[in-house]
């Protein structure tokens, strides 16, 4: 029988705890309010690579069976709130995410996203920099765009090459037996399999990715002259710690994209799931101005305590709950 003990000892725990009370003191210090946004909704992330926990619930025992999610972010509800006048917001607390689990991930862990009105992508970092550093003992964080680091660690232009010479350059690094025309696939194949890997050796914000992967982001011109997203990717020592946008305030282009999206998922004969209507609701209502960031704070402390596993951070694990 496995143990009842907790997996990380009472040391790592306290020291957690510490660090969770450091968050808020950062975030009370510059009056950003905490919100406890519900974790059980009726829709669930468009997202086709993040996939939510499915919960049944009933009104009483007998009744039907309603399907709900565990929500993998609190973005939607936190972007509800802004609409509605809540000025700067911010939320620690439990998110979900079905087939995740490993050295770096359980399928319950601990997110911290906060809004700020006014500010964009690069005032965001800012900020992002400034909460890390008051954690982590780590010199000035690197910012490098998505262009960049492909030039840098690849000496690849994305500009320039095709998406038949990213495939044949992954497959000199990577055995993949994929038969794939999206560009993005193989980017995304690149970016974790061969450059991830070398961004141990210092902090780095990965910028302006490109505008098929721009998420929630709003787009802009890069200094190529190419549309980029407004979004950013925070790594340290070789971990993605953070994932942070200007925010898409156009309701038109948020409906477009969740649609788009669900069209993925039918393609790749993933389940359909409820959209998030009442966010294009809100945006229609009016999103302010504003930038956003999620942050991994399990990863966040096993880098503070140096662990090697999240279990080492974590009261117990998915296999231990």
């Amino acid at each position: 029988m496995e143990s009842w003990q907790p997996t990380a000892t009472m040391n790592n725990l306290r020291r957690r705890a510490e660090i969770l009370a450091q968050i808020r003191r950062y975030f009370n210090d510059q009056a950003v309010m905490e919100v406890d946004a519900a974790v059980l909704s009726h829709c669930a992330v468009s997202d086709p690579f993040i996939d939510s926990l499915e919960v049944n619930f009933r009104g009483h025992p007998t009744a039907d069976i309603e399907t709900c999610y565990l929500q993998t972010s609190p973005e939607y509800a936190m972007k509800r709130l802004l609409a509605s006048g809540s000025g700067d917001i911010y939320q620690m607390g439990k998110v979900f995410r079905n087939g995740e689990e490993g050295r770096h991930h359980n399928p319950e862990f601990t997110m911290l996203e906060w809004y700020r009105l006014g500010y964009d992508d690069a005032q965001l970092m800012d900020d992002v920099e400034q909460l890390v550093r008051t954690i982590l003992t780590i010199g000035p964080i690197r910012r490098a765009s998505y262009r960049e680091i492909f030039i840098e660690k690849l000496n690849l232009d994305i500009d320039k090459v095709s998406t038949a010479e990213l495939a044949r350059i992954l497959r000199q690094y990577v055995d993949v037996m994929l038969d794939e025309d999206d560009r993005d696939t193989w980017l995304n194949l690149l970016m974790s399999h061969v450059i991830e890997p070398t961004l141990k050796d210092e902090p780095i914000f990965i910028t302006d990715y490109p505008a098929s992967q721009s998420a929630l982001a709003r787009l802009k011109m890069s200094e190529t002259g190419q549309h980029v997203a407004a979004r950013f990717e925070l790594f340290v020592g070789g971990m993605e710690l953070a994932n942070g946008y200007h925010e898409l305030t156009d309701a038109t282009e948020q409906a477009r994209r969740l649609e788009a999206d669900q069209q993925v998922r039918s393609a790749l004969a993933l389940p359909q799931r409820p959209l998030e209507k009442r966010l294009v609701s809100a945006l229609q209502a009016g999103l302010p101005d504003c930038a956003g960031v999620a942050l991994g704070v399990d990863r966040l402390v096993m880098l503070a305590l140096e662990a090697q596993h999240i279990a080492e951070v974590i009261p117990f694990t998915f296999r231990h709950a």
